[in-house]
């Protein structure tokens, strides 16, 4: 049987992002390290208020989808629509910016803990106007699954006969949160031409004759299903889904194909219409 191997390593750097939270980007730090259709992915974790206190305040998207997944925490996701999402540990909120979404995501705790993950995942060019939408999935809504020597969080995709809440569409993703103890391994099918990813985010994982350490994305191949063994107690994300396959034109929070694209998002932010219902024609 074929497996996956590390490919390419996308190793996590410093950023901050909305009114100052210090997180760390590996996907999406430059054009180049990008793996489609996934355009980005922020890691935030500390326990001082002024690295994320002051939060992601009212802020616009166009053309994508975000998955925002609170490892520990209280975030509050509000929108244009009406929204209102209480983002607690193990929530996961998964939106669809489509052709306009302004929204903001602000801690309601002024101490402690706050640990999780943003990823942006592209969208193809039929599906980046549709209408804006949004879920908010609480912890007991995210099936868990015990194997001998971890357990699997389903955010979207499968594990075995389990599916997460999320499923299917153009990049059909895949999204677990495994945990393994020390020794332990962790097989996954994954189909052949699908992108994929792992990012250990506590200890380092073995894949292949490749050592995978915490806080880099490790690239896989494209074929064969995935396989890893724990050198010692570890927890990783593992992502896959359908490349696009599409040009990206990308200018802040606006992700589209053409430049053209990227100016009327622009404009329709500057003159309000950008989250507006599109008109008939």
């Amino acid at each position: 049987m074929t497996t996956r191997t590390l490919k390419t390593l996308i190793r996590s750097i410093p950023a901050s992002d909305g009114a100052g939270v210090k997180l760390r980007r590996s996907l999406g730090q430059s054009d180049a390290a990008r793996l489609d259709p996934f355009l980005m992915l922020d890691e935030f974790s500390s326990e001082n208020p002024d690295d994320y206190v002051a939060g992601f305040p009212d802020h616009p998207h166009r053309g994508f989808e975000t998955a925002t997944y609170i490892l520990d925490g209280h975030m509050l996701h509000q929108d244009h629509l009406g929204n209102r999402g209480d983002l607690k540990s193990g929530g996961v909120q998964w939106m669809t910016a489509g052709r306009g979404i302004i929204h903001s995501e602000m801690p309601q705790q002024d101490r402690g803990r706050m640990r999780g993950f943003q990823l942006w995942i592209n969208l193809p060019a039929r599906e980046k106007m549709k209408p804006a939408g949004y879920r908010d999935l609480q912890a007991a809504d995210i099936p868990e699954v015990k194997f001998p020597g971890g357990l699997v969080r389903i955010i979207a995709g499968a594990y075995g006969s389990a599916a997460g809440p999320i499923g299917g569409g153009s990049t059909d993703p895949l999204y677990l949160d495994v945990q393994l103890e020390a020794g332990a391994t962790f097989s996954h099918p994954i189909k052949d031409g699908y992108n994929a990813f792992a990012y250990p985010y506590e200890g380092e994982l073995e894949v292949g004759n490749d050592v995978l350490h915490s806080h880099a994305a490790g690239v896989l191949s494209v074929k064969g299903e995935f396989h890893a063994k724990a050198t010692k107690a570890t927890r990783f994300i593992l992502l896959a889904a359908k490349p696009i396959g599409e040009p990206v034109v990308q200018y802040g929070p606006f992700v589209m194909n053409t430049r053209r694209e990227i100016e009327q998002a622009i404009r329709d932010y500057q003159d309000g219409t950008l989250a507006a219902p599109a008109r008939a024609t």
